[in-house]
């Protein structure tokens, strides 16, 4: 018991479970609003890419051309010390809803191209079929194109999802308090890595894992009563 207190002490752990949770709190916002954000612009930008208009689809390849090619890091500083230079009223703003901005609009240019490939493997005899039978344009993104093509592309979501999650530990370093700050005051207070830092990755273990089973539930609402019969 002595060893095991010795390479893991609950103890310590259980006196910092009111940081943990704070910090657990804002990382599951940050994640969820960006997600959702994240999903909504990417899919946005995917349909301009597809766009045979240039003056769509060339900002948002120059655009995801930047955010692929740049780090994180480096688009999280932009935006924490540069947007309230450019549009002052942000200056107002606190750290984790510009972190949340920089995930979101680091994460829509990720989204975007799985959208652009999941929206590609749609059967273009089925989007020409909702013109027979005379869907419109929105009608048939509804109806046919999109719910296909997030369940055609629920992997890589989930991929992307799971790096989101774990990106969120970036925002540490503007002062947002996330699961990973929690951890590393621990640290820094009582000099015990082993319990900062288990518990930090069974904590973001333990999202994934909830996040997993969300990510079956979708895929058999967006598949339909047809799959769902053949599990």
């Amino acid at each position: 018991m002595n060893l095991v207190l010795e390479f893991y002490n609950y103890r310590i752990v259980e006196q910092y479970l009111g940081r943990f949770a704070e910090g657990l709190e804002n990382t599951l916002v940050a994640a969820a609003v960006s997600l959702i954000a994240a999903v909504i612009v990417g899919t946005m930008l995917a349909l301009c890419r597809m766009s045979s208009r240039a003056i769509l689809w060339r900002p948002v390849a120059g655009y995801v051309a930047f955010i692929l090619a740049t780090p994180l890091l480096v688009q999280i500083y932009l935006i924490y010390y540069g947007l309230p230079i450019l549009v002052p009223a942000t200056g107002r703003w606190s750290e984790l809803t510009l972190g949340i901005m920089a995930l979101s609009l680091h994460n829509a240019a990720y989204m975007s191209e799985i959208v652009r490939g999941g929206i590609a493997s749609v059967s273009r005899g089925q989007i020409e079929g909702g013109k027979a039978v005379g869907m419109s344009y929105l009608q048939r993104l509804r109806y046919i194109v999109l719910p296909q093509a997030f369940a055609n592309t629920l992997p890589p979501l989930l991929g992307q999802t799971a790096v989101l999650i774990k990106d969120t530990s970036l925002l540490s370093i503007i002062a947002v308090f996330d699961f990973l700050s929690a951890g590393l005051l621990l640290n820094s207070e009582r000099v015990r890595p082993n319990e900062s830092f288990l518990t930090i990755a069974a904590g973001y273990l333990a999202i994934y894992a909830v996040m997993l089973g969300l990510s079956w539930t979708v895929k058999r609402w967006l598949a339909g009563p047809a799959w769902n019969a053949g599990r």
